[in-house]
């Protein structure tokens, strides 16, 4: 049987963390039955009730069936599956990069699984770029609460960072109904934050700015810093040397305890995809702060860009091409198809990922409102 539908794969976060360190899923059916489980979406369900009943920490993998390098072969599930139903199954390890797409899969209300909803489809970079975001924050989130039009994600680990303790809706919602679930789900928060697919109401009120995602064109040459720069990968540590002096600009009487927490959230998110930072530095030294920097995400065969940023004092010199070149380098090696970043509509940088190849596929709007004291 020959399908051009996306094909899925069941795992849990913690293994397709593992697998992405190491290149590709290799679970123990491969050799205790010589074959990987591989289902067709509106199959899925089967099996995650058979094998996941009453765990919420299921992903779904959406693999593009022409990127396996092993036979596929349709074949009957498990004796309690439905008889006449065949499974595709892999003779051979599953690639990362066969990977399109990693998304969030829990039961729906009843405790049940039911098939998937509106999977990015693997040949649209669009969606997937789309999709990166949200999934990372459902994934990564201590906690999710349901709330009008979407969901809310919460970590008080890090309750000053406003990327982790945010609502993301779809579709309208009311100004009142949104500051109605904001003030109840963030309470513990200093901030209120909203993620939207269109522009807010008007009568929100609060500070909203509009973010344009941006795809590279697969043809586009990978840019190149100055002769003679060198970027290098990073812990995060080095690579907030250069963070936060940019966070104190940006963030007028910030407190210590305010950058401590975006300094600690960098580790959560690395626990659930690959993430390498990228820095050109002054010397080579233990010391050293970053004229430049860049962090690479990779999820699969899609890959995002985030925390572009470069010393005021070393601007105009090349190095912000040599940090996204580097990263744009390393995602095409790791045979991700979809390259993408996120820009504010109104400032210069998106002009600049234009010329580099980044074109605009869609936007996404933030509403925040900062609490009184």
């Amino acid at each position: 049987m020959i399908v051009d539908a996306p094909l899925v794969h069941l795992i849990t976060g913690v293994e397709w963390r593992a697998a992405l360190a190491a290149g590709s899923v290799t679970p123990p059916s491969l050799l205790i039955e010589g074959f990987i489980h591989l289902s067709l979406p509106q199959q899925v369900a089967v099996p995650a009730n058979r094998l996941f009943a009453g765990r919420d920490d299921v992903l779904l993998l959406v693999v593009a069936p022409d990127r396996l390098g092993g036979e596929v072969r349709w074949e009957p599930g498990a004796p309690t599956d439905p008889t006449s139903m065949r499974f595709p199954h892999l003779y051979g390890p599953l690639p990362a990069a066969a990977v399109t797409s990693v998304m969030p899969y829990r039961p729906a209300p009843g405790g049940a699984y039911r098939a998937p909803e509106a999977l990015p489809a693997t040949a649209d970079p669009g969606a997937r770029a789309m999709a990166f975001d949200r999934s990372l924050v459902e994934r990564r989130a201590a906690a999710l609460v349901p709330v009008t039009g979407g969901v809310a994600a919460l970590d008080p680990r890090v309750r000053h960072s406003h990327e982790h303790n945010s609502l993301w809706l779809t579709g309208d919602v009311a100004a009142a109904t949104i500051i109605a679930d904001a003030d109840r789900v963030l309470a513990g928060c200093e901030h209120r934050r909203v993620v939207l697919d269109r522009p807010p109401p008007a009568e929100l009120g609060w500070d909203v700015q509009e973010l344009r995602v941006m795809v590279l064109d697969p043809g586009a040459p990978t840019p190149s810093g100055p002769p003679g720069v060198r970027v290098v990968p990073v812990v995060h540590e080095v690579a907030a040397r250069l963070w936060e002096p940019m966070w104190r600009r940006d963030l007028p009487g910030v407190t210590d305890e305010v950058l401590e927490h975006l300094h600690r959230r960098e580790g959560i998110a690395d626990a659930h995809l690959q993430i390498v930072n990228l820095a050109v530095l002054d010397d080579l030294e233990e010391a050293s702060v970053p004229l430049a920097s860049a962090q690479l995400r990779v999820d699969g065969a899609t890959a995002a860009i985030e925390a572009v940023m470069t010393a005021p004092q070393a601007r105009r010199h090349g190095y912000g091409h040599a940090v996204v070149g580097d990263a744009i380098r390393r995602a095409r090696e790791a045979r991700c198809d979809v390259v993408f970043l996120v820009a504010a509509a109104d400032d210069w940088p998106r002009g600049w990922y234009e010329r580099l190849g980044f074109a605009d596929i869609g936007g996404r709007w933030e509403a925040t409102r900062v609490m009184a004291p």
